[in-house]
């Protein structure tokens, strides 16, 4: 939740985004990502990898450290 408010994506709960993300992409729909799930999901969907990768994005964090 912390990294999406310094980035910016506070559009989704930290609930919802999970959600979306086991709707996406758990496969066998056990409530449960494996990591070769979590990781063949990811790379299939263009824009599930955009979010992920906005959202957890350090870059504006380290900036953050970094200006005090």
């Amino acid at each position: 939740q912390a990294i999406q408010a310094i980035n910016g994506y506070t559009n989704m709960t930290a609930e919802e985004f999970t959600n979306m993300i086991f709707q996406k992409i758990d496969v066998n729909n056990d409530g449960e990502l494996t990591l070769e799930e979590f990781t063949n999901g990811v790379e299939r969907d263009e824009d599930l990898m955009e979010l992920i990768t906005k959202s957890f994005d350090l870059s504006n964090v380290l900036k953050v450290i970094q200006n005090g």
